[in-house]
């Protein structure tokens, strides 16, 4: 039976507070999702003073390097929103960026790994994941179908539990570059579990992906679109996140009941109820020949020949004088 798994990615919405990350994972238990997500950033090993800033959003940090360190966690830190995780009924699941935040993970105990879409060709780091034998989710952000056909392969030649997410990395994404085409695209060509990874900010393409059959959905959330940080204006607010949730969790409900069109008894009484009989539209003399001019339907059915029947009384005589609005039976016509 399907259920989209719902994760809520915080990533750096936190800025670097750990009192603000515990605050997020309070207000994401309340949203109804299953999972949230975090980053795990060591900068030293994954990062230098030479990379640039893909949003050169901060007035505090000079560099990203120094953006990357303000945004790290403790072992022992990370184990307190692991515990705080539990304790809401929330799976924690990180997206590590060296083979470092993977060590640190295994000790933390994380559920599942998330692969962003600028890790997807890093081998070295897929081979370090694959080693710990957790559950692997793909973000096919920026990666070609050859690309994430080696990815594939190498995943499968492991023995990996993966799963692969449609991702456009854009922020925020627009409508035109959501390519919710590519979720059965990969369902067709991967036969794993598939879901979408959105920075729409916007709660339309997650309820669009989930009716198309995504099994995951993935987004950012944020307590306010105006926060500092990269990704506030691609993510969605809380009150966003619980509709989100709901029409999600409506459409799973629906994709699970299919109606069979070729069976309404169901609606018996409906019909009778909705349906037409057949009556005369004014005063009409015995032995009149009814025209389609002459024809009315009235509700309910079965007073009168059905509506639907109105061809077959064309033609036909009155065997009695009919007053304006009767009903007409087959008694009345010969």
């Amino acid at each position: 039976m399907k259920q989209t798994y719902i994760i809520a990615e915080i990533a750096q919405a936190h800025d670097g507070s750990l009192g603000m990350a515990h605050a997020y994972i309070d207000a994401v238990a309340k949203t109804g999702a299953d999972a949230i997500k975090f980053q795990t950033h060591i900068a030293a090993a994954e990062s230098s003073i030479h990379e640039p800033f893909r949003v050169k959003f901060s007035k505090q940090d000079a560099t990203r390097y120094e953006y990357w360190q303000r945004m790290e966690f403790s072992l022992t830190q990370w184990k307190e929103i692991k515990v705080h995780c539990d304790e809401v009924g929330l799976d924690f699941i990180s997206s590590p960026f060296s083979n470092a935040a993977v060590d640190l993970l295994e000790e933390v105990g994380v559920s599942h790994y998330k692969v962003g879409s600028g890790e997807v060709n890093n081998f070295l780091l897929l081979e370090k994941i694959a080693n710990t034998g957790k559950p692997i989710i793909i973000s096919s952000g920026m990666s070609s179908f050859a690309e994430l056909d080696a990815t594939v392969a190498f995943l499968k030649e492991k023995n990996c539990e993966f799963s692969i997410l449609q991702c456009t990395t854009s922020y925020p994404t627009k409508p035109k570059q959501f390519g919710l085409n590519v979720i059965q695209e990969l369902k067709d060509r991967y036969q794993v579990t598939v879901g979408f990874s959105d920075h729409s900010s916007t709660i339309e393409a997650g309820i669009a992906a989930a009716t198309l059959g995504a099994e995951i959905l993935e987004f950012h959330v944020v307590f306010d679109k105006e926060m500092f940080g990269p990704d506030a204006k691609s993510s969605l607010t809380f009150p966003e996140t619980t509709q989100l949730v709901k029409a999600v969790r409506n459409i799973d409900e629906a994709l699970q009941h299919p109606i069979d069109k070729n069976d309404n008894s169901a609606f018996a009484t409906l019909k009778q109820i909705f349906e037409k009989s057949l009556a005369v539209n004014k005063n009409l003399p015995k032995g009149h020949v009814l025209t389609f001019n002459d024809l009315e339907a009235k509700k309910p059915k079965n007073y009168g020949i059905v509506a639907s029947e109105f061809q077959s009384v064309i033609g036909k005589k009155l065997t009695k004088e009919m007053k304006q609005w009767d009903f007409l039976t087959k008694n009345d016509i010969a």
